[in-house]
């Protein structure tokens, strides 16, 4: 692939806002401390749109199964991608997509062509899609592995953002962690209250793809089996999140989607806390990220 794709999103991003089709970013936010790190806590407007249009489904008591999945016709973004949105191929696999509710300008979706559950184990290929945009751009790429860790859609699919300093990343985390370690060595940050493994990997700009999409894979294989989490009769891992970037992948098993109300998701582990309206701006302000985020992870 000739890595043309950032042109192609900021020309495709332009387009879609222009023609009402993306909705442009409006957002507040407060930052709070806690143990050393700096979380922001968002007040996105395009997620409570996001909210919105999910109601008429729910109020006709439609199932509440995630929708996207090969018997649903009607409704699956990434199998049939919206020509405002779609960016273009990312290797032979995937199809970069912007993500209608972006939580930041160039937020993007890479999906795989092919109808693959969510919750099934990634694979090279979702590794290679993921290495050819962080080598090329660096950001931090993220999988919300299921309904409980904050996805949407059950169609196979990662996503990325670009670095930005008001954007989530492992930065002040990795800041936490051991340094110097070699590739593939596991750590984990003193902060947090939860199960979870980081992973030293090959990943960030210049990297090669190649050798990048191998070491993101076998550091989230190690992960899974240091975290216990194995695929079940149906092939499907326990919910959980992952992030990758500035050289570390963080893994971490998911109890539950949300804190008092607030969708958690893996951006939330990246220090970003993205709510809908004020008040669960309030909720995560008084009872803290780290209890926000410990109380939908895992015990240790």
């Amino acid at each position: 692939m000739e890595f043309s794709l950032m042109r192609d999103v900021r020309i495709r991003t332009e387009s879609a806002i222009a023609s009402g089709d993306l909705l442009p970013i409006q957002a507040e936010q407060v930052i709070l401390q806690e143990q050393g790190l700096a979380f922001i806590v968002r007040w996105v407007a395009a997620l409570a749109a996001k909210d919105a249009a999910s109601k008429p489904a729910a109020q006709s008591g439609a199932s509440t199964i995630l929708p996207g999945g090969p018997r649903d016709p009607d409704f699956n973004p990434f199998l049939h991608p919206d020509p405002a949105l779609l960016v273009g191929a990312v290797g032979d696999h995937h199809v970069a997509i912007l993500n209608k509710f972006p939580v930041c300008l160039h937020h993007l979706v890479l999906a795989r062509r092919q109808f693959a559950e969510q919750r099934s184990p990634l694979e090279e290929i979702d590794f290679q899609a993921l290495a050819a945009v962080l080598s090329a751009e660096g950001g931090l790429g993220f999988y919300n592995g299921g309904a409980a860790a904050g996805a949407s859609q059950r169609h196979k699919h990662i996503q990325w953002i670009p670095a930005s300093d008001q954007n989530a990343s492992l930065q002040a985390l990795a800041a936490g962690l051991p340094a110097g370690l070699p590739e593939g060595a596991v750590a984990r940050h003193p902060a947090l209250p939860l199960a979870h493994c980081f992973v030293s990997i090959d990943a960030g700009v210049g990297t090669d793809v190649a050798a990048s999409a191998c070491s993101m894979l076998a550091a989230f294989t190690q992960a899974c089996q240091m975290l216990g989490l194995r695929p079940d009769a149906d092939g499907l891992l326990p919910p959980c999140n992952m992030l990758v970037g500035d050289g570390w992948m963080l893994v971490l098993p998911r109890s539950q989607e949300h804190f008092q109300g607030v969708s958690l998701n893996a951006l939330s582990f990246g220090g970003t806390i993205y709510v809908r309206d004020p008040a669960q701006m309030d909720a995560i302000r008084a009872a803290g990220p780290l209890q926000a985020l410990a109380s939908v992870g895992v015990a240790v």
